[in-house]
């Protein structure tokens, strides 16, 4: 390449041709074109690379990764969300228990410790030891004596409420003395329960410190709770009721049923109760040709087709029972399937036989986490398997009305309530009020506890599972909707710990299936399913192929003309110098 070169200062004394060696002297300045050409190369790669580097950036939201530890600290640090209490024991015409009121109310205490003391130490959604317990002795007055002989139940329980109720939810224990009378207790369907009869003071404070815990803190089971990921409730919050009737075999009967005069009578208050725990949807078909898959076999001292406890894994026929078919059901609601089954002609009536031999009175079963099955044999079968043309049947009114209270019992159940009116604990039996609800308000209040504490649990797993998932992927896709989701997961969550320790049961159960639905949204985000994820080393790996060799021969090029121009500039100097020495 021709080079631009200074003209040599002048000089009287001029070198001699054969003084001068090409190897250590040149006569010449060196040029500056190769050296600028590279260099302005290797110089274009260098700012280029800021643009390659942004055009292969992916857009990452900016996460609160602080706040969700702060929260699973939280969580972890208070695993069991203690729910404030607060319990009275009102005693009417124990005139001799007004001195020792302050001993009453300790004795009461310590009933109270020593049961919390024997359930499970991981129960989520208690109140454990933050509690509060007062204790009053009244005398008979006018509204005591309105109860008369505490026969009816219900009108006592509507009166208490009128004369216990203060706006706030107080669990109410009201224990009157009757010398006359046999002990009797009754829980009611509001947030007191009561107890008549003679009974002393010992009796007394075990009675109400048993109904304190086991019944209003715990729900009434005798065997304890039951695993919050257990609870029919979808990670959205949603529950689809899905009932069915399946006729058999619609060649020999068909029956149908006016569900929409169930749906607003019965269910309609049911699923206004449970707003603050589940949104819940309703939905309903009619089948045809639909055959269990378990055998029975006839009984001629019970008339009747009998199929066992042993038969029920068998008994639900997934191939010809197209139960899913919710179009609304889709993503993570949770479908509870309720199930009428009507048998042909050839197998009714067909009976349930229990462990012990005798047949069930409900005639149904359930299936914790999918639902209850009730096998209806219509009244007439025997008589009607006789005939030799289909007919076409509608369910009755009363009929399908027993029909439902037995889904209820099993509603209940999948909730993991008692389905009978009947708590034994160790200090006797107690009578449970049943309400037009489906469930009393104790035990809407012990629902939202539970789903609350689950709730956030899962929650925080979820923002944790996600926050280490986002920072061991540098390269993942990060959308500013997941980052907004889990922002209002974060304060919804926040918000329902407030609740919760105010004592707003419905409140923080709201708040929590929010936190709870978002957490999950966020997580199962359609972006976030991508498979587009890739480590800063598989980048370089992919793109290094393409520049990595150019890069490589520019930047060798820039050095070697960068050490031969200062190689030909010292010629250069040693020339001049050697022209300064002669002259």
């Amino acid at each position: 390449m021709a080079e631009i070169s200074e003209e040599p200062p002048e000089n009287t004394h001029q070198t001699s041709q054969s003084d001068l060696d090409p190897k250590t002297i040149r006569k010449t300045k060196p040029g500056l074109k190769r050296l600028t050409l590279t260099l302005s190369v290797l110089i274009s790669f260098i700012f280029a690379f800021p643009f390659l580097w942004k055009s292969v950036e992916i857009h990452r939201a900016p996460l609160p990764f602080r706040e969700i530890d702060s929260l699973s600290s939280q969580i972890g640090s208070n695993p069991f969300l203690l729910f404030p209490c607060h319990f009275q024991a009102i005693f009417v015409a124990f005139d001799d228990l007004k001195p020792q009121k302050q001993a009453l109310e300790s004795s009461i205490l310590r009933q109270m410790t020593k049961l919390t003391s024997k359930t499970p130490t991981s129960q989520c959604g208690t109140c454990s030891d933050n509690y509060t317990v007062s204790v009053s002795v009244v005398d008979s007055d006018p509204a005591w004596i309105s109860f008369g002989d505490f026969s009816d139940d219900n009108g006592v329980d509507e009166v208490l409420a009128g004369v216990l109720s203060s706006g706030e939810k107080v669990y109410s224990v009201v224990v009157v003395n009757r010398e006359s009378e046999e002990v009797r207790a009754v829980v009611g369907k509001y947030r007191h329960a009561w107890v008549v009869g003679r009974v002393s003071e010992t009796e007394a404070a075990e009675k109400a410190a048993e109904i304190f815990v086991n019944v209003f803190v715990n729900g009434g089971k005798e065997e304890g709770f039951i695993n919050g990921e257990f609870m029919p409730v979808g990670a959205d919050g949603r529950i689809v009721l899905s009932f069915n009737l399946l006729n058999s075999n619609p060649l020999h009967w068909v029956y149908d049923w006016d569900f929409q005069a169930i749906d607003e009578t019965l269910l309609a208050p049911i699923i206004k109760a449970l707003g603050p725990v589940a949104n819940i949807s309703v939905e309903s078909q009619v089948l045809y040709h639909t055959p269990k898959s378990s055998f029975s076999f006839w009984d001629d001292k019970r008339e009747g087709y009998i199929f066992s406890i042993k038969d029920l894994p068998f008994f639900v026929n997934s191939n010809e029972w197209h139960l899913d078919t919710s179009i609304a059901a889709g993503g993570r609601s949770k479908i509870l399937q309720f199930v009428v089954y009507v048998p042909s002609t050839k197998e009714c009536p067909l009976l349930l036989q229990l462990p012990n031999g005798e047949i069930s009175k409900t005639n149904g079963f359930i299936s914790p986490m999918w639902g209850g099955v009730i096998v209806w044999n219509p009244k007439g079968c025997l008589k009607d398997s006789e005939s030799q043309h289909p007919i076409r049947h509608t369910i009755s009114r009363q009929d399908l009305q027993k029909v439902f209270e037995v889904f209820m019992g099993q509603f209940r159940q999948l909730f993991g309530l008692k389905s009978d009116n009947l708590y034994f604990g160790s200090s006797g039996t107690y009578s449970l009020l049943a309400s037009e609800k489906g469930f009393t308000e104790w035990e809407l209040d012990f629902l939202s506890r539970r789903h609350t504490c689950f709730n956030l649990h899962s929650c925080a797993t979820t923002l944790g599972s996600l926050s280490r998932l986002v920072q061991s992927l540098p390269r993942m896709i990060i959308m500013d909707e997941i980052g907004k989701q889990v922002k209002y997961s974060l304060e919804a969550a926040n918000l329902a710990q407030s609740n919760a320790s105010l004592g707003l049961y419905d409140a923080s159960a709201v708040s929590s299936r929010q936190a709870r639905s978002l957490a999950e949204d966020a997580f199962f985000h359609p972006s976030i399913m991508s498979v587009s994820y890739y480590s800063f080393e598989h980048c370089f790996a992919v793109y290094s192929p393409f520049f990595l060799p150019v890069a490589m021969h520019v930047l060798l090029a820039a050095l070697r003309e960068w050490r031969r121009y200062k190689q030909e500039n010292r010629k250069y100097l040693a020339w001049k110098a050697e022209v300064k020495k002669d002259a």
